[in-house]
């Protein structure tokens, strides 16, 4: 580590970036920038780490999810707000139906920058620059909004800011309280089957509180009955917004990107010889990396060495998506290879990434029974191999939108997209489907714990 430094990164060749035309003004935002407060501190990245060490084990499951891209326009507390009652729905089901502690983690609070398959797009024979997120540039198709400005650098800290003080105050202040389990549950998912099967689930929750709270154990005198903690991830695509928000712990000397508590490197930047290899290699937050299908045995092993050479369990969380038609081919191999070297790593199932298919009326979309049939495939390949399903990755969100089609619950049609359909980038998982996964994933983390 003795030739790394949080700007090593610019000598190697780079992908996925934006073209900015003023470097000058860069320059003075990424100096601004790199004189504001970390958003997380180095504590809670080492904490979740070792969190993530017992997911390695076996002793816990890591649920990571949240929105595909996140928003300067749709950014309010109640979205915010959503989301964090969907994911306190999932993870109680989780623990509670699966008999598993599980880590939860959001792609949120720096979730703006999205690798893109052309550096162009094309509508109605007009060409302009790909959408790259919100932290580079505007959805809008105009050629003025399209150009990548310097500073949505600062507002996307800035309103990653404002996130993770309201999702603490969530999670310290009340709302993550057992005792609310039953305010968890948006309305628009109450009145259908899934609401009825989740109520079901908080009355013996409830039951059970009533029996502690008689034995003296009340949400008063233990923490752990009112209080959580929800991380935050995103894709660390655009290294100089990373780069100036990296910092040097006072008490450890090491180094720490204090834009998120976890980081993933996409499929697409994972070049063992680019610069995302190189800047992940020098923080010690818990860090993930997509494994896509065309992965490698021998890649994958290198990578690892390279983002993990102390084999640190908790540090590395490798997050397979294949898709539903791919993975039951291409992952037991890989798993079989990295098994058999010892290597101590989180696995964790994307199910989303790899199900992309467009409608005849020119919607993307994700159908649920591909998800879940990804999802299912990847526990029967960890239960074959004897190893560790270690968690789930998903791109989700607490609002009643319209982007997956399929599952019981929303019974959502290529028709239907268009009523709902608000994602900025790729389709979510809403609430409805979100719960639905939910309880099928506990069940058969309760038929591997048995």
């Amino acid at each position: 580590m003795n030739n790394w430094n949080p700007s090593s990164w610019r000598d190697f060749p780079i992908k996925q970036q934006p073209t900015y035309q003023d470097l000058e003004k860069l320059k003075r935002v990424e100096n601004e920038l790199s004189s504001y407060p970390p958003l997380i501190f180095a504590g809670e990245a080492q904490k979740l780490k070792s969190k993530l060490a017992n997911v390695v084990d076996g002793k816990a499951f890591l649920l990571q999810g949240g929105d595909c891209a996140e928003s300067f326009n749709a950014f309010n507390a109640n979205n915010i707000k959503d989301l964090f009652k969907v994911m306190m729905q999932m993870a109680i089901v989780l623990t509670f139906s699966g008999g598993c502690p599980v880590v939860k983690v959001g792609r949120i609070a720096g979730q703006f920058a999205k690798p893109r398959s052309s550096d162009f797009e094309e509508i109605n024979g007009i060409s302009l620059p790909s959408y790259r997120g919100d932290i580079i540039n505007d959805i809008s198709f105009n050629e003025k909004e399209r150009i990548p400005k310097a500073k949505r650098l600062l507002k996307a800290y800035n309103q990653s800011a404002a996130t993770l003080n309201l999702l603490r105050a969530f999670a310290r202040g009340g709302m993550a309280d057992l005792h609310k389990v039953h305010a968890w549950n948006l309305d628009f998912v109450k009145d259908n089957t899934l609401g009825e099967k989740y109520d079901q689930l908080a009355n013996k929750i409830s039951e059970t509180m009533k029996f502690m709270e008689a034995c003296g154990i009340t949400s008063n005198n233990t923490n752990q009955l009112r209080e959580t903690t929800l991380y935050t991830s995103h894709e660390a695509l655009l290294l100089n917004y990373e780069e100036a928000l990296t910092r040097q712990d006072s008490l450890t000397g090491k180094w720490y990107d204090c834009s998120a508590h976890m980081l993933w490197i996409g499929d697409r930047t994972r070049d063992l010889d680019g610069a995302h290899i190189e800047y992940f290699r020098g923080i010690n937050n818990p860090i993930g990396c997509k494994v896509g299908p065309s992965m490698k045995e021998d890649e994958l092993l290198n990578l690892i060495d390279a983002l993990n050479p102390e084999n640190e369990a908790g540090r590395l969380n490798l997050i397979v998506r294949m898709g539903h038609e791919k993975v039951a081919d291409i992952f037991p191999s890989l798993l079989k290879k990295v098994e058999s070297e010892g290597k101590k790593v989180v696995w964790s199932c994307d199910p989303m990434h790899g199900n992309i298919e467009k409608t005849p009326n020119g919607y993307k979309t994700r159908d649920f029974a591909n998800i879940l049939s990804e999802v299912k495939q990847f526990f029967q390949i960890h239960k074959a191999q004897g190893s560790v399903a270690g968690g789930i990755h998903l791109e989700m969100t607490g609002q009643n939108v319209t982007e997956c089609t399929g599952s019981t619950s929303a019974a959502i049609t290529h028709e239907g997209l268009a009523s709902r359909y608000h994602t900025q980038c790729d389709p979510r998982l809403n609430a409805d489907q979100s719960l639905e996964l939910a309880f099928m994933i506990a069940e058969t983390l309760k038929e591997a714990r048995a």
